[in-house]
């Protein structure tokens, strides 16, 4: 048996109905535990994660970044090729109800999120003169175990600030070489040069970078697909319809076209829209533990607008736009189907357009995720250790754009796997304290977040 063989097989354990029980699970306990604060604060969600954009005052120090630089960074790191491709696979696998199941996921996946921002929060380090934090930190401060701190640093560093940045150098490769005709060692090395040009520059350029380029390559996605919604507006209601309907009877939602099982939408939507807005996996976390906020409550707000903008926004415009275009019956998949579909609604445009927000939803990605391994590698081995990591960042985002990667594929999915184990024990471990944190703000603050 070879490697990929073996490696698919404990995927199938990993990322079969356990995890996926323990992670929406996860999500019900902390939603009920918190009250459905997700609806009862939506005001002060939004109010908090846009608020203070242009307030500088707290901002650019060693003691951490801004409320919205850590949104953007951690928005950086979770709205990738998933929300391009990831859709798609749920699409055609589960049919258009996966959609449905998508939007319950992220919609208790807010309480996870909300849950690791604050023990984030309120588990932070200062190393060598600078905050950091993120599950690491709480699992060993807050949870009190050493091993499953260590167990989780090395299995991200791993998962996404590696192998993780093989594939999506490798997607942004594939596709410029497909749209362009440029070869891929080409865009390899200029996309480690363009990174090692922001990652040098530590947590303050990593953070400012995010800031500016994050709302500019969600806004361009979304007029885009905005713009192919509004030209096939008659077909929103009917696209809308076979959400619905296919959550619940996936054969009448598309004639039987997809022979996708009530089970199979539920399957691959929940299981795609955790994977794209990764609440419970650990990794937006490590932003959010260095923002600049007056209580910990605050910035777990701003987490939840993550989840928002990455599930209720882009995957969702995803989907409309190959529902809306017919492109579903293309028989493709993958970005090859998100391209079709953005070439029936824009033309010969449609390409050149995916190719160039993937290059975004790809770059931001690879800078949010080596900022996430950054962080437990100042854990594991101290900031001596943070040139080499940078070297060899790099050095896999080239070899990523070279590989054929489908054991690469199955490496970081088997990692993120094992990396989601000891945060959700901790984060079980920890809900009272999270919900103490969270009394204590209601005490506090008013609905909109001004001191009562």
């Amino acid at each position: 048996m070879d490697l990929l063989s073996i490696v698919k097989q404990i995927n199938g354990v990993l990322w079969g109905p356990i995890m996926l029980f323990l992670l929406l699970g996860t999500g019900i306990l902390f939603t009920f535990k918190l009250r459905f604060l997700q609806i009862r604060r939506i005001k002060n969600i939004f109010k908090q994660a846009f608020g203070g954009i242009f307030k500088k005052d707290k901002s650019k120090d060693s003691d951490g970044i801004s409320s919205f630089q850590a949104l953007a960074t951690a928005v950086a790191a979770q709205v990738g090729t998933g929300n391009l491709a990831g859709v798609v696979t749920a699409i055609a696998s589960g049919g258009p109800g996966a959609v449905f199941w998508m939007w319950i996921s992220a919609f208790f996946g807010m309480g996870t999120i909300f849950a690791e921002a604050v023990l984030a929060q309120t588990h932070t380090e200062k190393i060598d003169g600078e905050i950091t934090g993120g599950p690491a930190y709480y699992i060993k401060k807050g949870f009190g175990s050493k091993f499953l701190a260590g167990f989780f640093a090395v299995t991200i560093v791993i998962a996404l600030g590696f192998v993780g940045n093989m594939v999506q150098s490798n997607s942004i490769g594939e596709v410029f070489k497909s749209a362009f005709g440029i070869p891929n060692i080409a865009t390899g090395i200029i996309i480690a040069v363009l990174v090692g040009l922001i990652v040098f520059g530590g947590i303050s350029r990593i953070a400012s970078f995010a800031e500016m380029v994050v709302p500019f390559m969600a806004l361009m996605y979304i007029i885009g697909g905005l713009i192919i919604i509004l030209k096939n507006f008659t077909m929103i209601l009917p696209a809308f319809k076979m959400i619905i309907q296919g959550a619940f009877n996936p054969a009448a939602a598309t004639g039987g076209l997809i022979g996708a099982t009530v089970k199979e939408a539920f399957r691959y939507g929940i299981a795609r829209g955790l994977f794209s807005n990764e609440a419970g996996m650990g990794s937006t976390p490590h932003a959010h533990a260095v923002a600049k906020v007056d209580h910990p409550a605050q910035q777990g707000l701003v987490a939840i607008m993550g989840v928002i903008i990455d599930t209720l926004v882009v995957c969702t415009f995803t989907a409309l736009v190959i529902l809306m275009t017919g492109s579903i019956d293309s028989g493709l998949t993958g970005i090859a189907l998100t391209q079709e579909a953005f070439a029936r609604g824009f033309g010969s445009f449609g390409n050149p357009f995916i190719a160039i927000c993937l290059l975004f939803f790809s770059f931001t990605t690879i800078v949010g995720w080596y900022f996430l391994g950054e962080a437990n590698m100042k854990f594991l081995f101290g900031k001596k250790s943070l040139p080499i990591y940078r070297m060899m960042v790099l050095l896999f985002i080239v070899l990523g754009t070279t590989m054929n990667v489908p054991i690469v594929w199955e490496l970081a999915d088997m990692f993120n796997g094992l990396m989601v184990i000891p945060n959700l024990i901790a984060l079980l471990g920890m809900v009272s304290l999270v919900v103490k944190s969270l009394n204590d703000y209601e005490s506090k603050y008013d609905k909109l977040g001004n001191l009562k």
